[in-house]
């Protein structure tokens, strides 16, 4: 065929002809310029292929300006086998491995930095995971820092914990075996807040006095759940020891432990209670978390939980009491509580997410907090969690149908809707999705017309606004502005900013839409926008007093509260307040944490801060903000307050 007197001609068979032939000559060794060394075997390749194929041997290759003959790389962690599977990708595209091998090709391909095949594998270890693989997996996935991976085999976990307890991997995990006394007519809460007090007791008890998880796992740990909701240590009950042995359901008790050696920690001016000032920092790099948990009977519970970074079984087991409780003995102002409140002994400081999460989506359902997606370490996250201020509990909500972060999330007519953002492989995402809480279930709704990060979300006269956000190479601000209306399920255009903007903050007040700060390229902007729907303009009002992107922001009294976010050098903890009567903006308290990409929304009387980065770790702390006296706290009692 010759259109306009060019000839054009494909021939089919080139390619699959001349790969084949190529892999034919590196078996043979012909032509090979690299050698490659794997645990004592040698493997020959053209170094152009490989180059081509892993940006690990490309950087080694690059930068390997005095060889002139062949060049030698050598592995000693790697599975010749696993190499030679990589080799045939290589040159072939083919990826061929017995199921036995996948895990070593996985841990070569992420040597190698094969993005792609370390993908599929992960992929097909997840399609062969059953209930008898799945603690192993989890290793391998934690090992490898694969934290998509790890999500989606905690995820399995969750599902199948009471089946995944009777395997062999499950029993050979360490555990700490814990009987919990309840004080008459008490009972214990429910799975996640339980965990989340156990847990904040091994870290305490790590910390504070030094123990170690090996010592706290040798024997039986007696602890005592009070009417007033904290978890202490087993030794206030020292006294009664003798009225325990041979009680209820055969178990027998052992010997209470002496109080710890806790002098040191004491301060002499403070009835015997710890200061938290006092309490020895945790090391960031160590984790705990929990995974998940089943109540197996009336007083039997069961958890799977990361604690300091070991993978661990708790088995927690509740019994009754004859004793009234032990409250005004000198003997428990000295016992460890998990909750050491700054100013109040009823107070505790507020439960965690399960997840940490930067970029995440949040909203407020129904009176609850909910957060969504956001980074995760290196994953982007499908997880949705659903916090209760009245019960300080955190629970899961079906997740997304896509992982995403860097996105907003919004309410329209009862329904949470999330639009654009990431999902941690491609730059952007067109898609949407919303969640019915009467179905508890989330469904697509129509795409955007382009793909959409970093951007602003808001409802707005029961439509959706989706308002700036990053371009396709996520180098620059967007003016454009677009709205959904969910009758004609159509998106269509609107007034575009004045300003180009990211990473903005978006909020609805008195019928009109706010865009604040925000980046216009990576340069921080402290200027903010106010849209009309009546006339569908957008005006510049007052400027913040602080540059900044990823910042947060909420409504309440009448007044927005932005927090936190980026100024270009550093994450930030200021806040300030906008006034739209005024047109002005102030200061007020300053956050605990340093917060980054985190959501900050208005509950009641409460504004909550959830998540985010704070320079150095990703966050899964929650703290709330006291108008009434200018502070934001870490503790349950700022929630619990009516009025201020």
């Amino acid at each position: 065929m010759v259109p306009n007197g060019f000839l054009s001609f494909e021939d089919e068979q080139f390619i699959e002809s001349s790969v084949a032939k190529l892999n034919a000559l590196r078996k043979s060794g012909q032509f090979c310029d690299v050698k490659l060394q794997v645990c004592g075997h040698e493997m020959l390749a053209h170094r152009a292929v490989l180059a081509c194929c892993s940006p690990y041997l490309f950087e080694i290759f690059n930068n390997d300006t005095e060889s002139h003959g062949i060049s030698h790389v050598k592995f000693d962690d790697l599975n010749p086998e696993a190499v030679e599977v990589l080799l045939n990708y290589a040159y072939t595209s083919q990826l061929k491995a017995e199921t036995e091998l996948v895990k070593d090709v996985y841990s070569a391909a992420k040597k190698l930095k094969i993005d792609r095949v370390k993908q599929v594998c992960g992929e097909y270890l997840l399609s062969k995971m059953d209930v008898e693989s799945c603690i192993s997996y989890r290793n391998f996935a934690n090992v490898m820092g694969d934290w998509r991976l790890l999500s989606k085999v905690d995820m399995y976990i969750q599902e199948h914990l009471l089946e995944i307890s009777e395997q062999d991997d499950f029993l050979k995990l360490p555990r700490l075996k814990l009987e919990i006394m309840l004080e008459e007519n008490v009972s214990l809460p429910n799975n996640g807040k339980l965990y989340t007090k156990v847990i904040s007791w091994v870290q305490r008890s790590i910390w504070e006095h030094g123990e170690s998880l090996e010592t706290l796992m040798d024997e039986v740990q007696t602890l005592y759940y009070s009417a007033d909701h904290k978890l202490l240590d087993g030794h206030v009950l020292d006294k009664h020891n003798d009225m325990f042995a041979g009680e209820e359901d055969g178990i027998q008790l052992v010997q209470k432990k002496s109080p710890r050696e806790s002098d040191k920690h004491i301060s002499s001016g403070s009835s015997g209670i710890s200061s938290p000032s006092s309490i020895a920092a945790p090391n960031p790099k160590h984790e705990w978390k929990m995974i998940a948990s089943e109540k197996k009977s009336n007083k039997a519970y069961l958890c799977l939980a990361v604690l300091n970074s070991t993978l661990s079984v708790i088995f927690l087991h509740g019994r009754n009491t004859p004793l009234s409780s032990p409250l005004n003995t000198p003997r428990l102002m000295k016992s460890l509580s998990l909750e050491i409140p700054p100013d109040d002994s009823n107070d505790k400081i507020m439960s965690p997410m399960h997840y940490a999460r930067s970029g995440l989506g949040t909203a407020e359902l129904n009176g609850k907090l909910i957060a969504a997606g956001g980074y995760n370490r290196e994953e982007c996250l499908r997880t949705v969690e659903c916090y209760d201020p009245e019960s300080d509990t955190w629970t899961f909500l079906p997740p997304m149908k896509t992982p995403r972060a860097r996105f907003q999330m919004a309410v329209l007519m009862d329904e949470l809707y999330v639009v654009g953002g990431s999902n941690g492989q491609s730059d952007d995402l067109s898609c949407g999705e919303k969640y019915d809480p009467k179905a508890s279930a989330w469904t697509p709704f129509p795409e955007l017309r382009t793909n959409r990060c970093n951007a602003g979300v808001c409802a707005l006269n029961g439509k959706l606004y989706i308002i700036g956000g990053s371009d396709p190479y996520g180098q620059k601000g967007l003016k454009n502005c677009d709205v959904f209306e969910p009758f004609t399920r159509s998106w269509t255009s609107c007034a575009p900013l004045n300003i180009r903007r990211h990473q903005s903050a978006v909020c609805e007040l008195d019928n009109h839409m706010y865009i604040i700060g925000g980046a216009e390229s990576w340069n921080c902007l402290n200027s903010v926008e106010r849209y009309n729907p009546e006339n569908d303009t957008w005006t510049l009002v007052a400027p913040m007093n602080v540059a900044r992107r990823g910042a947060g922001v909420a409504v309440y009294n009448g007044k927005l509260f932005v927090g936190g976010g980026f100024d270009g050098s550093r994450a930030l903890s200021c806040v300030e307040s906008y006034d739209p009567v005024k047109n002005e903006w102030k200061m007020v308290g300053s956050m605990n944490s340093s917060r980054s990409n985190a959501g900050l929304i208005a509950i009641g009387n409460n504004i909550f801060a959830v998540g985010g980065f704070d320079g150095n770790e990703f966050l899964n702390t929650i703290e709330v903000y006291n108008t009434s006296i200018n502070e934001w706290s870490t503790y349950t009692k700022m929630c619990r307050s009516k009025a201020w």
